[in-house]
């Protein structure tokens, strides 16, 4: 499923810049220091999203994608940009999320680096490094409060309906405009004889349909703010189409994963009951299935030719291969069966390639970023149900991710949209969180105070 030229080993790639986007990426970085900071989250989003991924510059062995550029540019605007000495570089200040994602990405990089022990795995391991610390750290830097916000999910939904006119497209000619550019595909993939598997400026078509499933909890957010709802309707109305023209069931099931997870609202209050209720289901599963309980994701496809069976078998070798992984990653999953090259699993994916400690970090991340949600819904539950709407919605976008992962792993600029989701979190519950610290300490202080006076009374 990645291409050669992201994984480690896979040969000297050749440099592959089209003049029109040479000149697109020069745009981006003029204008990423020409206009206001508020307007170059916008301005990078286009040119990270609207660029196939593989467009790059290789010089002395090392990749200059035009992703990576575009994050040293915004990099080095922000640090040319004035702040005032109490504002912090993160919006919010740096919390657990952070924390958690930045040890993630760094004992990944670790263990790749240790198991190869060659200067090609370290030069491949700073680029990602770049890529993923970067792209977070950026992001979460520009996105500093709603405004911000709403101007990321408008972006995202302005290239959802790009996107969805070109993969439409796809499906009546067979030909991606964007493969004119080099990188990704010409002549669109098909599925049998009939199906045609649209993907637009992303790597796959299934990263294609995961980022327009992704982003759809994210639209409903900006139509519940009230401002920009003809451009959230319309960009819900392209994240279906875009979902749709893939052909792929891992898109369609996170498609259908973020609607279940909005039409839960009404049972918020009952989450660890159904919590609960999951564990107990799949401990019944595992009883009356014949085969163990990971193989419910080979009957969970939608699409005929879907390969749930293989996901289903990854996770299984994965788990059964435990010691070949667990300390620091392996590059014997090959050996492990039919087709196990192919980690189309991101939690398989992240252990293979960084083991065990960086696999429990990933993990973190994703509960760091729900407890940061939930505790944030709850301190607004009573007070503001349209904040508190706004929280479950972040959920659902962070739920969607949770899904998608089982069928596919990042390669290309959805890490972006996945990097985004946890800026967006950490800067929306940042001051909601705060007040709630900000209300705990007046209450403890006011309970400090009366004691004394009690004390006093009585002496």
């Amino acid at each position: 499923m990645e291409p050669e030229n992201y994984k480690f080993g896979g040969g000297e790639a050749a440099s592959l810049l089209h003049p029109i986007v040479l000149v697109a990426m020069i745009v981006a970085i003029l204008l990423i220091f020409l206009r206001p900071r508020r307007q170059v989250s916008t301005i990078f989003l286009f040119g990270a999203f609207l660029i196939p991924h593989g467009q790059q510059l290789v010089l002395e062995g090392i990749h200059f994608f035009v992703l990576r550029i575009l994050i040293l540019t915004v990099f080095l605007r922000l640090i040319c940009s004035k702040r005032l000495p109490e504002e912090p570089f993160l919006a919010g200040g740096w919390n657990g999320i952070d924390t958690v994602f930045f040890l993630a990405i760094v004992c990944r990089a670790v263990a790749f680096t240790l198991f190869y022990l060659s200067t090609a795995a370290t030069v491949n391991q700073l680029g990602l490094l770049w890529d993923d610390l970067g792209g977070y750290f950026i992001l979460r830097s520009l996105i500093r409060n709603e405004r911000d916000i709403r101007s990321v999910i408008k972006s995202f939904a302005v290239l959802a309906m790009i996107f969805a006119i070109t993969m439409v497209r796809e499906q009546f000619t067979g030909q991606n405009i964007f493969g004119l550019l080099g990188d990704v595909l010409l002549v669109s993939q098909t599925r049998g004889d009939t199906l045609v598997r649209s993907q637009g400026a992303f790597q796959h078509g299934i990263l294609a349909g995961t980022y327009a499933a992704a982003i759809l909890p994210l639209l409903i957010w900006l139509w519940k703010k009230g401002e920009s709802k003809s451009i959230a309707l319309l960009g819900v109305m392209a994240s279906a189409v875009m979902v749709a023209t893939t052909a792929s069931s891992t898109p369609l099931l996170s498609y259908a994963a973020g609607i279940f997870a909005i039409s839960m609202w009404p049972f918020r209050r009952w989450m660890r009951c159904f919590r609960w209720g999951i564990v107990f289901a799949l401990g019944g599963l595992t009883m009356v299935m014949n085969a163990p309980v990971w193989y419910v994701i080979a009957h969970a496809r939608v699409i005929g030719a879907s390969s749930g069976t293989h996901r289903a078998e990854l996770v299984g070798t994965f788990i059964q291969n435990f010691g070949d992984w667990w300390l620091l990653g392996t590059d014997s999953n090959g050996s492990w069966g039919a087709f196990m090259f192919d980690t189309s699993n991101t939690y398989v994916n992240t252990g293979v390639n960084g083991g065990l400690l960086a696999f429990i970090f990933f993990i973190a991340i994703l509960c760091r970023s729900f407890a940061r949600i939930g505790n944030a819904r709850k301190a607004v539950a009573g007070n503001d149900r349209n904040e508190e709407w706004c929280m479950w919605l972040l959920g659902c976008a962070m739920f969607v991710h949770v899904v998608a992962f089982f069928g596919i792993s990042y390669f290309d600029q959805t890490r972006i949209a996945w990097f985004a989701t946890l800026a967006v979190i950490c800067t929306a519950t940042a001051p909601i969180l705060e007040a709630k610290r900000q209300a705990q300490m007046s209450q403890s202080n006011d309970a400090v105070g009366c004691a004394a006076m009690t004390s006093i009374a009585y002496d």
